[in-house]
């Protein structure tokens, strides 16, 4: 699972932002340059008037999302948060519409083809953008997996401090937190009112994680990591006078007002929160379920439709588990062997230090057998940590967040170390290789290196991102992978985990499933320990309809290289074909399609002048 935090030109992030003159001076000026390009005032080409349009929406992005600026690398507001009061919610909103309607005055036929692209996925995204005003996701702007009380620590460690201005600014967010709690807390009033709430089954876990960040100590808060040690670039006596001011603002309003969140969440907001787990219970959920579905898969497929192609998927892998039981002389039906691989010791390992040093020995041979498959590699490296304790619990197995050229920050693959029992070493090299190497981080480096439009190079379709990362676990055996059985049962057992999610989150929001049956149709059909398997279930309901895209996607990247590999035959090369798939960034599939047969007759015709 990928993790980045801006994926288009107006990000959603729920933290508030201190109203300053400098602030107003450049969003008056931005929408100055914004009155004259939708008048063309200057008389500018079409093509001009798009780009300069394009540029002056990154001024926006920057402005408007000083969090998205962070992750990456861009040095515009770091000493403040994204303004979410509702009053800002709804100006960006109005913003929104403006530059929609903007972008359709713009005559797309006087476009040249790299504009034309650019333009059909920039105002895909902005139509997008707008149908989706009408759903008040700002209102659910906490869930096991995402919120304040993650968010807030995780933009706050990724900051640069290499020098006294770096530190300050850090010091200047965690003195606006105590603001950007109160406003989520006003959100989630109101939400509550109104019954847009998580399940309550879903936030059993969000109390903990609230008060993980409250400790005796400040320096052993999540949101104090960022002064522990010195960098060498900032000198004692501003290290020590803005680590005195940081540690007094955690102790005086930052912590006051997460025990303030935390009360109100216990005793208000849990209790309240709704029972029913169905998308299509919350008001107007039917239409905001079948929207969810065509954000995430970039396709006009019905839950139903899905639901029906899942089944399909769930039984055709079914059968190549069985083969693999059979292949290993083991005595027992499925359930018997998935049991097996859920208990037996010898898939587990002792302690936090080992899962994660083995994690990163599968991620180095990847690296270097990469280039088996792939012909273009990134420049950025990655690493592999294991996810935060606090938060651990209720995260899924990993997940990657992406790193930044521009603020020196290596992409991360995020392994979780809770409960090692629950963490079987034939999972390993499936999930290595898609979060990592040919999977999250090649893909989403690749794109950062790309000479395209900021929104392209920094964002992309949630389809394509997952897509590619469960289709680069299918390349393990061309990559050397899956040698043993129990590791080729597991990148199996993944593949049946995303065919499964076809299934069980349509049930869930669309056809009346409750949680017990998702859980039980999940552990009929998948090997996953019990507590990931929960976990998963509980990601899906908050978060509707985001686990179609990994099987949606894989199955039209595999389709696209059927296709290419008919027609090309023994020219075919996998390495250029990957290429031509990860060469212009993570499009909507049907874009993609467009491109690979492109590709497949550019290819074709090489081959007839070469005869």
């Amino acid at each position: 699972m990928n993790r980045i935090l801006g994926s288009f030109l107006l990000l959603v992030l729920l933290l508030p932002l201190a109203h300053g003159s400098q602030y107003q001076t450049a969003r008056e000026n931005i929408l100055e340059q914004e009155r004259a390009l939708a008048t063309n005032a200057g008389e500018l080409s079409e093509s001009k008037r798009f780009n300069a349009l394009l540029d002056l929406y990154f001024q926006y992005t920057m402005l408007e999302f000083p969090e998205f600026a962070t992750f990456i690398g861009h040095p515009s507001g770091q000493d403040r948060w994204t303004d979410n009061s509702i009053k800002a919610i709804k100006r960006r909103e109005s913003d929104s519409r403006r530059a929609l309607e903007i972008l359709e005055a713009i005559d797309r036929d006087s476009l040249d083809g790299v504009d034309r692209l650019n333009y059909d996925l920039y105002l895909d995204g902005a139509n997008k953008q707008v149908e989706g005003i009408r759903f008040p996701q700002y209102l659910l702007p906490v869930t096991q997996l995402n919120g304040i009380q993650q968010d807030s620590a995780r933009t706050l460690s990724v900051m640069p401090r290499k020098t006294t201005g770096q530190l300050k600014n850090i010091v200047a967010r965690l003195e606006a937190l105590p603001e950007s709690i109160e406003n989520v807390t006003a959100h989630l009033k109101t939400g509550l009112q109104a019954g847009v709430t998580p399940p309550a089954i879903t936030l059993r876990d969000i109390p903990d994680q609230i008060a993980a960040l409250l400790t005796d100590d400040p320096m052993e808060s999540a949101l104090m990591t960022q002064f522990k040690n010195r960098s060498d670039g900032i000198s004692k006596a501003d290290w020590n006078k803005l680590t005195k001011r940081a540690t007094r603002a955690y102790k005086k309003s930052v912590a006051p007002a997460f025990r303030r969140l935390h009360e109100f969440f216990v005793t208000e907001y849990l209790p309240g929160a709704r029972k029913s787990i169905a998308a299509t219970e919350l008001p107007d959920g039917q239409a905001w379920y079948a929207y969810r579905i065509r954000q995430m898969t970039t396709t006009d497929l019905t839950a139903e439709e899905i639901h029906a192609l899942g089944q399909i998927e769930v039984k055709r892998i079914r059968a190549k588990m069985d083969e693999i039981i059979v292949s290993t002389g083991f005595e027992g039906d499925f359930a018997d062997f998935t049991e097996f691989l859920r208990n037996d010791s010898q898939f587990y390992f002792d302690s936090a230090n080992d899962l994660i040093t083995a994690y990163r020995d599968i991620s180095k041979r990847a690296d270097a057998a990469t280039v088996r498959v792939i012909g273009k590699l990134p420049r950025l490296p990655y690493g592999v940590e294991a996810i935060p304790d606090f938060i651990a619990k209720s995260q899924t197995t990993a997940y990657y967040q992406q790193g930044s050229q521009e603020a020196g920050r290596a992409g991360t693959f995020f392994a979780n170390t809770y409960d090692l029992k629950t963490r079987p070493s034939w999972e390993m090299e499936a999930l290595s290789l898609h979060e990592a190497v040919p999977g999250h981080h090649l893909q989403l480096s690749l794109q950062a290196e790309i000479d395209m439009p900021w929104f392209r190079r920094f964002g992309g379709e949630t389809a394509f991102v997952e897509g590619w990362g469960l289709y680069s676990e299918s390349l393990g055996e061309e990559m050397g992978f899956y040698e043993d059985p129990y590791s080729k049962f597991g990148q199996l057992t993944y593949e049946m985990w995303r065919a499964v999610r076809l299934v069980v989150d349509t049930g869930m929001h669309a056809l009346g499933w409750t949680r017990d049956d998702a859980i039980q149709f999940f552990k009929d059909n998948a090997s996953k320990t019990e507590h990931d398997i929960t976990v998963e279930i509980d990601r899906y309901i908050v978060w509707p309809a985001q686990a179609l895209a990994y099987k949606i996607g894989e199955l039209r990247i595999k389709e696209l290289r059927a296709r290419a590999e008919s027609a090309l035959g023994q020219k075919f090369n996998v390495r250029h074909f990957h290429d031509a798939v990860l060469a212009n960034g993570a499009v909507p599939l049907n874009v993609l399609e467009s491109q690979i047969d492109e590709w497949i007759a550019t290819q074709q015709a090489k081959a007839a002048s070469i005869n």
